[in-house]
């Protein structure tokens, strides 16, 4: 008979297992290259998330998943480097109790939409509808003056970021890239993917002439729809991750 403790280690183990994935995942679909990072809140501490040291995505394993507390300091010290955004993901669980994953990566074809004050990123197809009206915009220069580097380096910038989020599921960093939450760690990375996808989508129909979005009745009931769908995209992705990085393979189908 397995024990509440060795559950709740099981239940952890898993879901690091799943954030190397994630790592990977977003890598393979051009996401995130040799920068950008995504984290996972503990599932048994709302104080608690787990994130890797700092390193390039693609290369992360298990041992590389740390333990952060929300004032983005390590829960166990071992020397090893961290990021220097992990602010980004503190403070948007300090601020967000409902966000359970955070996605931060610097996505070519959404970085434009970040510094065009004209052209929104919304929700051009159904698969993006959790784009909505529009994703905010959060600019470095409300918080910091104009003279910074533009990384989120301490737990005030964190706030700031977090307080321009606000309610939503994606936000823009002028000049920078991109921060995508999600309800679960799937959730997350599919809202990662699908907001590259979208904006290289937008920047193309932008070129053909004036754009016809989806309503936000539309977005909202398509990301409802695709909210249901998120694990046969993951299965996918996660497949095409391990084959690229020569992970031996289970029958996810059974999982």
């Amino acid at each position: 008979m397995i024990d509440s403790a060795e559950a709740r280690r099981t239940n952890i183990a898993l879901l690091i297992d799943e954030l190397v994935d994630a790592n990977h995942i977003l890598f393979h679909q051009n996401v995130v290259d040799g920068f950008g990072h995504v984290s996972a809140r503990h599932p048994e501490r709302a104080d608690r998330f787990f994130l890797s040291r700092s390193m390039a995505p693609a290369l992360v394993r298990s041992a590389d998943i740390l333990e952060f507390d929300l004032d983005g300091a390590v829960a166990e010290p071992d020397g090893r480097a961290v990021y220097l955004e992990r602010f980004i993901h503190s403070e948007i669980y300090r601020a967000r109790p409902d966000v359970a994953a955070v996605v931060h990566s610097h996505s070519a074809s959404v970085i434009p939409f970040g510094v065009v004050r004209n052209a929104p990123l919304r929700a051009i197809s159904h698969m993006c509808g959790f784009l909505g009206e529009g994703a905010p915009v959060f600019e470095i220069r409300d918080a910091a003056g104009d003279g910074t580097d533009l990384l989120i380096r301490n737990r005030a910038l964190g706030a700031a970021l977090a307080k321009s989020l606000q309610g939503a599921a994606a936000v823009l960093m002028r000049g920078h890239g991109a921060t995508m939450v999600g309800t679960s760690l799937r959730q997350a990375v599919f809202r990662a993917v699908y907001t590259e996808t979208g904006a290289r989508l937008q920047a193309e129909a932008l070129r053909l002439g004036p754009v016809t979005f989806l309503t936000a009745a539309e977005a909202a009931a398509a990301a409802q729809t695709n909210d249901a769908q998120i694990n046969r995209a993951w299965d996918l992705w996660r497949v095409q991750a391990r084959a690229h990085a020569g992970t031996p393979q289970k029958d996810y189908l059974r999982e």
